[in-house]
């Protein structure tokens, strides 16, 4: 008798245990600042100043002091100019002192008028300074911009696990950093499976035989794992064997952090990752209750991770996104690896939920709705191209148009 195959295991149950085998990478990189973007940072940043590091003018203008503007009915001795890498001179008694923007502000000033609120006077002779009418009373701290306003010394402003943004580089350069200590790449070892797979190039359209396709997944799962980071090693295409598959694998432990392929995780008599990785380490995970991408499998072969990846182009792709991209995230180190959802209306119908948690290929329209792709099959590689992003739709559900539903923009996915 046969026993009875164990239930799927749901996506969110797959990922807590899936990111309990990711154990960071413990090597740490020093990386110029300006290489640092979309690196994981290995310690804290703290702050040895103050950013900005004095007062200054938010405005091109006049510093002043907002008690002589009334004494002089805001006729005022200009008796300085201070431009942005310059310094000034206290501020004399019923004076201004002309002034750019970033430039610091001198001694008792409590004001800055911009120079658009300015009426500039011609001096009596020429060896009297320029005067200037203050058209608008002024506030005290009207567009100064404070000393540590952005940053105060000794405060952390980045913290160890954050994933390295342009913005992130930018505030990490405003404390004076010019080399970030970041954990290293992972290392990947890539390849795909299958006796039908040809790769572009090698054999033009005309000439493909019967049953044969191109390649697809190899392009678009390198290009992934090189956004997020990873040093790719692309091992190529190889037979529905088992023998080529052990020794795949066995070439792939070898100094890779994780081993991906794709196709051959199914449960056909020519799906020869199963056996193959068994024979080498161990499988954990196996397949996995969303639609698309159910064939997906997690192990280990020897030191290195493994994952397998389904073969058809939507659910690998998908599979990809939920699954490996936190993974990796956090095998770099990362603390937040999780894409967020937003909640939006839908534009259609979906009356048949599945079993599975689905994934429905959508895209925004100028309604501020979500549009669904017509034909939701895991082999039309086109809906991820014409689309944005997914709704995450539980097990069962059916949605109607105007519900609200979870969207997760590619966007949140592809970096």
């Amino acid at each position: 008798m046969n026993n009875p195959r164990p239930p799927l295991k749901s996506l969110d149950d797959a990922l807590v245990e899936l990111l309990g085998f990711a154990t960071f990478l413990p090597d740490v990189e020093s990386v110029s600042t300006f290489d640092a973007d979309g690196r994981v940072l290995a310690q804290d940043l703290v702050s040895a100043l103050h950013v900005p590091p004095q007062d200054n003018s938010a405005m091109d203008g006049y510093a002043v002091r907002c008690a002589d503007i009334a004494q002089t009915s805001g006729l005022l001795t200009v008796t300085q100019r201070i431009a942005a890498g310059s310094s000034g001179v206290p501020l004399e008694s019923m004076s201004a002192a002309r002034i750019f923007t970033g430039a610091p502000i001198p001694p008792g000033t409590d004001a800055v008028v911009m120079q658009e609120d300015c009426e500039v006077l011609p001096a009596d002779d020429a060896q009297a300074c320029m005067r200037v009418r203050i058209k608008s009373a002024p506030t005290p701290g009207q567009w100064i911009r404070r000393a540590g306003e952005d940053v105060t010394l000794g405060t952390v402003v980045l913290s160890k696990g954050t994933r390295l943004t342009p913005a992130s580089l930018g505030l990490a350069a405003s404390i004076g950093m010019h080399l970030l200590p970041v954990l290293r790449r992972p290392r990947v070892a890539l390849f795909s499976t299958g006796d039908e797979l040809v790769m572009p190039g090698d054999v033009a359209p005309a000439q493909m035989k019967p049953g044969s396709i191109y390649n697809s997944n190899r392009f678009f799962l390198r290009a992934l794992l090189v956004r997020l980071g990873c040093e790719v090693t692309d091992l190529g295409i190889v037979p529905d064997q088992l023998d080529a598959t052990v020794q795949a694998l066995q070439k792939a432990a070898q100094h890779h952090d994780l081993i991906l392929t794709s196709g051959g995780v199914s449960v056909g008599e020519e799906d020869h990752i199963k056996p193959a990785v068994q024979s080498l380490g161990s499988l954990n995970l196996w397949q996995i209750a969303i639609k698309p991408g159910k064939p997906f499998a997690y192990g280990r072969v020897q030191a290195a991770h493994f994952i397998g990846l389904p073969g058809n182009p939507v659910s690998s792709f998908v599979t990809f996104l939920l699954l490996v991209r936190p993974f990796l995230l956090k095998l770099q180190g990362a603390t937040d690896v999780a894409p967020k959802s937003i909640a939006l209306p839908a534009h259609f119908n979906w009356t048949k939920g599945d079993k599975r948690r689905e994934f429905l290929r959508v895209k925004r329209n100028a309604a501020g709705g979500l549009d669904l792709f017509a034909n939701q099959s895991a082999g039309v590689l086109t809906s991820i191209v014409w689309g944005d992003g997914v709704v995450d739709n539980l097990p069962g559900q059916t949605i109607t148009q105007g519900d609200m539903v979870w969207f997760i923009p590619f966007s949140e996915m592809l970096g």
